[in-house]
Order: structure tokens, then C-alpha cells, then sequence
């Protein structure tokens, strides 16, 4: 069985004004102290409205929930003792503030490097590692995701506000991100050889610190054994994000089996994934997405795609029935994005703000 892990970001807000909240520090040391939360499992972010929280390795889907709802809880109190609650969203609906970088070496460096980038860094992600056997494998599981990770991230789209207006992106988080030297969706890798050498390359080039500034939408990571898929924004419930786990694992492991299999690699036209991914980023899925060959379908269309793809891994991890019914639910009931949407046509950024500090308390 694959392992998973899930990483969740959360922006900081005061309770009683919606504003940012630069507590991170503050609530980090306080949830740590939780007897059931262990030190490493919250973490500080770039800047210091921000905070994350880390499963530990998980079998189960049911154990990627049950921590991700335990850590949730965990922040949650910490930040209210604060006066502030966490935002389960990828970018907060109001950003009209400065907010200090946490005093990190690595930090102050981004900071001098890119300023103004760093500055409007106030977005939130879903990381999620899934286990492979070798670096090998994983640049092979890496060649063969790239044309599925623009459905994903119109599927996972939760920040279409930014500085209290709609951006009219689903995820403006995925444009910000974007802006970077080293992002978007991974280039094709011959083999392991291939990505190691490029990566030195781009180290050495100066134009990156270190391999944590390759923001591809996924990359090998150089702390464990696992691919991380990083195009996912937090999601408004934790459930969601189990959902992303299942579909991510089932994604590695279908990988995994065709590559034993002998099937070729597809090699998708860099320029068709990128536009691809701009399509998902735009519209999440409320229009036509676009597939690697640059053919337009119905979003709907394109996620019974996907399921088809990964649906005999999810057999195998015994992981079908709870992801298919939570897919049917995201396109019933629509994405975070469509509900934050809702909430601003009801009452405004202030109400948007209220709908994802009650869904990001409470699940």
C-alpha cells in the first residue's frame, strides 16, 4: 500500500476586524503544546499570517482525516486564545496589509531576492506526498501525472478573492505562484539522471537557494521518499482534502503499474499542459477544460476522465467508494471557489470570511 501525507496552509485573521493576523509564531508554540500534537506537526510559513499543519505517514484515508481534523482542531484553539481564527482558503478575501516575514534566514533571502513577490505570498496550499520505491520510479510517476494535474487543480480551485474583489480566476493562488522562476508544471524528465542534473544546474545558476524553490506543481522530494503534488489550494473541509489524498495516491499508483508495464510515457506538449493549467486556474469547473492534446471538454467530462484513469487503483487501496462519493459532491455542489462566490453575491467579503472561519472550524 502507498503511503500518503498531507501538508495544509492557513492564513491568520483577527476575529473581531477579518484582518490579517501575524500570529504565526505565537500560534505555533501554542498548539505545539497540545499533549496530543507533536512539535513538528505545526509549522511556521513565509510570512507570519500564515501557519502549516503536517500529518504524520498514513495507510489510510481514514487516518489522513482523523489527523487533519486533530490538527485543524488543534490550530483552531490556539489561534482563538489569540483573538484570531484560521482561514481554510487559498488566498484570505482581504489582503490590504503589509504582513512581516517570519525571521528565517531562507525567508529574508526570498525577501531580498524577490520582494514584491514575497510580500503578495499570502496564499495557502495542499501538499500532498504519496510514496514511491526509488527516485527512479518517482521521476517516472512524475512524467506520467503531468497531464492530469490541471484537473486537479480546477478541482481543488478555492481563491477566487484577492484585496476583497473577485479575481475572476477560481485560483489566483495557482497565478501567483506561477510567478516564479522554478513553478508551473514540471518539465519531462528522461529519467532520474536527467532530473538530478537539471536541478543542479539550477542551483548553481543562483536563480534558486535550494531545491525548496522548485515550485513545480509537482516535484520529487528531497526529504522522503515521495512525490509531492503541490497544485491543490487548502481545501474549505477536511473531508476535500482526503478526497485529493485518494485521488493523488491512486494517480502514483496507476503511474507505478503502467511504468512496470511497459507503456510509454506521454510526452504532452509543454506549451498545450501550460495553457491547460491557465484554463483550470480561470474557470475551475465551470467550463470546458482542456486535455493534453488540446481538446476541450465539459469539466464534468473530464473528472469522469480522470476517475476512469485512477479507478482500479482506487479499487486496490480499497479507496473507491469514499472518493467517488466525495467527487460526486464537488460536482453537485461545486468547488470552494464556486461557494466562496456564493458567499460574496450574499453578503459581501465580510460574509465570505464568516463562511470559511465556520467551515474551517467546525471540519
Amino acid at each position: 500500500m502507498i503511503t500518503v501525507g498531507v501538508e495544509e496552509e492557513y492564513v491568520l485573521v483577527d476575529t473581531a476586524t477579518g484582518r490579517l493576523a501575524a500570529q504565526g509564531e505565537k500560534v505555533r508554540a501554542a498548539a505545539g503544546l497540545e499533549p496530543f500534537v507533536a512539535a513538528e506537526e505545526i509549522q511556521t510559513e513565509l510570512l507570519q499570517a500564515q501557519v502549516e499543519a503536517v500529518t504524520p505517514i498514513c495507510r489510510t484515508l481514514e487516518e489522513v482525516g482523523g489527523h487533519l481534523l486533530r490538527l485543524r482542531h488543534a490550530v483552531t484553539a490556539a489561534a482563538e486564545a489569540l483573538g484570531c481564527r484560521i482561514l481554510a482558503s487559498g488566498t484570505p478575501p482581504r489582503c490590504d496589509q503589509s504582513v512581516p516575514v517570519t525571521d528565517r534566514p531562507r525567508y529574508r533571502a526570498m525577501q531580498r531576492q524577490a520582494p514584491q513577490l514575497v510580500a503578495e505570498q499570502l496564499v495557502n496550499g495542499m501538499h500532498i506526498h504519496a510514496a514511491v520505491p526509488d527516485r527512479r520510479t518517482g521521476v517516472e510517476v512524475l512524467d506520467r501525472i503531468r497531464p492530469w494535474l490541471p484537473e486537479l487543480t480546477a478541482m481543488s480551485a478555492n481563491s477566487p478573492l484577492w484585496e476583497g474583489e473577485d479575481t475572476g480566476f477560481a485560483t489566483w493562488r495557482t497565478l501567483i505562484f506561477d510567478r516564479w522562476p522554478v513553478s508551473g508544471i514540471p518539465p519531462y524528465f528522461a529519467d532520474d539522471a536527467d532530473y538530478d542534473q537539471r536541478v543542479r544546474r539550477l542551483v548553481t545558476s543562483g536563480i534558486i537557494a535550494d531545491t525548496g524553490q522548485l515550485y513545480w506543481q509537482a516535484r520529487l522530494s528531497e526529504r522522503y521518499p515521495t512525490i509531492e503534488v503541490r497544485c491543490c489550494d487548502v481545501q474549505l473541509r477536511t473531508d476535500e482534502a482526503v478526497m485529493f489524498a485518494g485521488l493523488v495516491r491512486a494517480l502514483v499508483q496507476r503511474a507505478i503499474w503502467d511504468a512496470a508495464d511497459g507503456a510509454p510515457r506521454p510526452e504532452s506538449d509543454p506549451e498545450l499542459l501550460e495553457a491547460a493549467m491557465w484554463q483550470a486556474a480561470r474557470h475551475g469547473l465551470s467550463a470546458d477544460l482542456i486535455d493534453p492534446a488540446g481538446h476541450r471538454h465539459r469539466a464534468g467530462d473530464a473528472v469522469c476522465r480522470l476517475m476512469r484513469h485512477v479507478g482500479p487503483a482506487l479499487d486496490h487501496a480499497s479507496d473507491a467508494r469514499e472518493v467517488r462519493a466525495l467527487v460526486h459532491r464537488l460536482l453537485q455542489e461545486g468547488t470552494g471557489a464556486d461557494r466562496q462566490r456564493q458567499a460574496l453575491a450574499q453578503g459581501g467579503v465580510a460574509a465570505v470570511t464568516d463562511m470559511i472561519m465556520g467551515v474551517s472550524a467546525m471540519s
